[in-house]
């Protein structure tokens, strides 16, 4: 294995998956409750969509376009459960049903969801500015909303660290990210809510705002205000996974090249989440049942921010599209080390559509392929492929 990689890993993963659990102060944090779920339903009633879905996938398996596990789900209902490859392709490793991925952006969502947990109690309001938590913060008319809808115009971390921070190859938090933007105010892209633009530094500012007000660390804070609630047994940040313990996938280039963690890696909220396909059906399950989140709360994040994106937009962490029809989607793909995610939910019949893949496959993120299965060949087609992240 890489020694680069070995070392990055061993600066900042705890070693211990079956680490006791603390228990959730349900009072202070009004700790979610679990979904109602159930298991895989009678194949019967779902037969033909069952048929389709695995053909879908066998054949995209078969044509080397595709490495991961799937999950679909209507309701509470999974229809559809299956890994396909490798989770350690160089020791011949199988994926299953609990293999960690990497979540990359999806993991927006669940921080937004943590921002408007924290709304919800009153902690925090999405037109407050951000020098409210960091009075040093340079920008001082960039709100948490901005930042929830990419609306801030700050530039990516990524960029400027590259800039102020040449030479430099320690591994980097999200205080350091701060510090930075602190320290040499990089030039924003745009002024705040000009327009809708992309920008992972925008959930890593969040990420500390939780850490700020709940004054727990933003591993712990999901731990036990989200996870453990939930009953997401096997949902990790980057901080808190023990890759060699764990269930964990390799993230593989095209050609089954591993991909190694690099200095970014310990900034979280943009990223950072490693998850299975049912835990994301169980967090799925209970936003439909309004066990996390009251509907006004998801009928705000599920809101166009953005009016200038005609085709597609973004609320508070979440992507959407086909806005004004009976059919409309959220979901949130990601990019990242060799990991390729896709969160998918349609509101109308609350299908959850997860395509977690540790291989550098396109083909994850062509969901409209996977309603087509689900919806059957008459159904209306829709082929906007959601290929961002």
């Amino acid at each position: 294995m890489n020694n680069l990689y070995i070392l990055l890993l061993s600066s900042f993963l705890i070693i211990n998956c079956n680490q006791s659990e603390k228990k959730t102060d349900a009072n202070k944090f009004n700790a979610p409750e679990k979904p109602e779920i159930h298991s895989i339903i009678d194949s019967v009633k779902y037969k033909a969509e069952i048929y389709r879905i695995d053909t879908l996938f066998q054949k995209l398996y078969n044509a080397n376009q595709f490495n991961g596990n799937v999950l679909i789900a209507k309701s509470n209902h999974i229809i559809y459960q299956k890994s396909f490859g490798y989770r350690l392709k160089e020791k011949n490793q199988l994926l299953n049903d609990t293999t960690l991925f990497q979540l990359a952006s999806v993991s927006k969502v669940i921080t937004s969801i943590g921002v408007l947990l924290l709304y919800e109690q009153g902690k925090l309001k999405l037109d407050q500015p951000v020098t409210d938590f960091f009075p040093d913060f340079p920008f001082k008319t960039i709100t948490i909303r901005h930042l929830l809808s990419h609306r801030s115009g700050i530039p990516n971390y990524a960029y400027f660290c590259d800039i102020f921070l040449k030479g430099q190859n320690t591994i980097l938090s999200n205080q350091d990210i701060l510090d930075v933007m602190v320290k040499h105010e990089p030039k924003c892209y745009l002024k705040p809510n000009t327009r809708f633009n992309y920008s992972n530094t925008n959930y890593a500012l969040l990420a500390l705002i939780i850490e700020k007000i709940s004054k727990k660390t933003y591993s712990d804070f999901f731990k036990q205000e989200l996870f453990i609630p939930l009953g997401m047994k096997h949902t990790y940040t980057y901080r808190n996974v023990d890759v060699f313990e764990c269930n964990y996938s390799q993230g593989y280039t095209q050609s089954f090249k591993q991909v190694c963690h690099d200095r970014f890696d310990g900034v979280l909220g943009d990223k950072g989440i490693y998850t299975t396909t049912y835990d994301l059906f169980l967090l799925s399950t209970a936003l439909y049942q309004n066990k996390l989140l009251s509907p006004q709360t998801q009928q705000l994040a599920y809101t166009p921010h953005s009016p200038e994106k005609k085709l597609s937009n973004y609320g508070l962490g979440w992507r959407m599209k086909n806005m004004n029809t009976p059919d409309k989607e959220i979901f949130h793909n990601g990019w990242w080390h060799g990991y390729r995610t896709a969160f998918h939910r349609r509101l109308r019949d609350s299908v959850t559509i997860v395509i977690l893949s540790n291989r550098l496959n396109s083909s994850v993120y062509a969901t409209w392929r996977v309603y087509e299965a689900i919806d059957g060949p008459s159904a209306t087609k829709n082929k906007q492929e959601a290929d961002e992240e």
